[in-house]
């Protein structure tokens, strides 16, 4: 992993050499373009974004407390939830998760980590499922254990698998759990099917056979199924039997090509449309006159990304609702890692304890939050009472509960963000007409070969 990342370190000063000084860096939180990544948010790379008081530390320990993540929202839990120690600054680097440009600028800290000055040295990182196992099989992680985070009782148990080496060394937490969900408009959907009731609904849905009929009685009432061909991506390509690459190999096994051949068939017959899922005409869906009925994702997804569902003016709150859908699958989450050379050990570990151990502060993050959090003891209690008013009083914790026993965190590699941003990128090309199958493949393979060279492509 040292050997990647100081290859990749070496590719970008030879690309800062061509490009030259009046090249600019990505550093503000213009949206995602990526596929299925959140979408980041403004942060000038060098600005503080949290500052304490200009006191002396408590402890021997650093003075500034650099954080490193892709977009705001773990920010913004932070800043609710955490107290940061007295005389501690804390800088928030963040750059957007599309193309790999946060990776890039975090490989390029963590390979200068160790003749960085004190202040600007990484002490904690974010990462997402998709990337995760690069970072915890490095020697640029270190073992939360011995910082004093012992406590996993309570935690779901695939998030400490994703957040370990491959000797079981655990190298940070999840402060959420991931199972995801069909969310589907309730008016649309008795509209369509004659009810919005969730079990009844999850009846008629509970396989891709039945959800494809739907969509072809959706389009005959004038309603969408879903508002991009890649809604379903993540659920097909979650229960995939095999890796992305196996052996330095790349393999599209046979859910990614059962979700090609729904995607072309929906696109072709009117059933979706194709656009990236965080563009304005996947999201301008979620809109009250909007006409979709289904969408896919885990808590974060309608309390992150569904906002215009959520205006109480524009949106329609109350009008949706969530079943488990075609497949069980999850989708993404949020881990934070313990960067090796840290010079803040206290306060790391303090962090990734509040966040899956306190319960008061794991019972904020489900009741004011609307997350899933990563402690089972505190979903277990909020399961049992009251409701989401954005999910017409249904208690999505309960459902979620459930649906978490059904996580398996296998067939990772370190590769599949880029590989899946880019599937779906250049196969939406061909949905859309664009190309041909052929020269989709073709573009996609390329583009393989240009992002990782290591990877034999057919």
């Amino acid at each position: 992993m040292k050997k990647y990342l100081a290859l990749l370190l070496a590719v970008l000063m030879l690309a800062a050499v061509f490009t030259g000084c009046a090249s600019k860096e990505t550093t503000t939180d213009t949206p995602a373009a990526s596929t299925d990544t959140a979408e980041p948010a403004k942060t000038d790379e060098n600005t503080a974004a949290e500052e304490t008081p200009a006191a002396e530390p408590a402890s021997e320990e650093g003075k500034v407390f650099n954080i490193y993540a892709w977009n705001e929202e773990f920010k913004g839990f932070f800043e609710k939830y955490y107290t940061v120690p007295e005389g501690i600054t804390v800088n928030w680097i963040i750059n957007p998760s599309d193309g790999g440009v946060y990776q890039d600028k975090l490989d390029e800290a963590l390979l200068n980590q160790e003749n960085a000055a004190a202040d600007d040295k990484v002490d904690m990182f974010l990462a997402e499922a998709d990337y995760i196992l690069k970072y915890t099989n490095s020697d640029y992680t270190q073992d939360v254990q011995a910082l004093g985070v012992t406590d996993f009782s309570n935690a779901y148990e695939y998030t400490v698998q994703a957040a370990s080496d491959e000797a079981g060394t655990v190298k940070g937490v999840s402060f959420q759990c991931c199972p995801a969900a069909l969310i589907y408009r309730r008016s649309i959907a008795k509209d369509v099917l004659g009810t919005d009731d969730p079990a009844e609904v999850q009846a008629k849905l509970d396989s891709w056979d039945k959800f494809n009929a739907v969509a072809a009685d959706a389009k005959a009432k004038g309603y969408l199924m879903t508002a991009s061909e890649s809604a379903t991506f993540r659920v097909f390509s979650n229960n995939g039997e095999t890796p992305l690459v196996t052996d330095g190999k790349l393999t599209l096994n046979d859910a990614i090509k059962a979700w090609q051949a729904q995607a072309k068939d929906f696109s072709d017959k009117g059933y979706t449309q194709t656009c990236d899922i965080w563009s304005d005409e996947c999201t301008a869906q979620m809109f009250k006159d909007g006409k979709t009925m289904c969408y896919f994702g885990p808590a974060w997804y309608y309390n992150f990304s569904m906002g215009n569902a959520q205006d109480p003016e524009k949106g329609c709150p109350g009008d949706w609702a969530i079943c488990e859908g075609p497949q069980a699958h999850f989708w993404g989450g949020t881990w934070l890692l313990a960067a090796t050379g840290s010079d803040n050990p206290t306060m790391l570990a303090d962090i990734m304890n509040t966040f899956i151990n306190d319960e008061e502060v794991c019972t904020n993050l489900v009741k004011n939050e609307m997350q899933f959090s990563n402690n089972q003891k505190v979903n277990q209690a909020c399961a049992a009472e009251g409701g989401n008013e954005f999910l017409g009083g249904q208690n999505d914790t309960a459902v979620f509960v459930e649906l978490a026993k059904n996580i398996k965190f296998e067939n990772k590699t370190i590769y599949d963000q880029l590989l899946t941003e880019g599937l779906q990128g250049y196969w939406r090309e061909y949905c859309d007409g664009e190309v041909t199958e052929d020269q989709a493949m073709a573009n996609y393979y390329k583009y393989i070969n240009e992002k990782y060279p290591e990877i034999v492509t057919p």
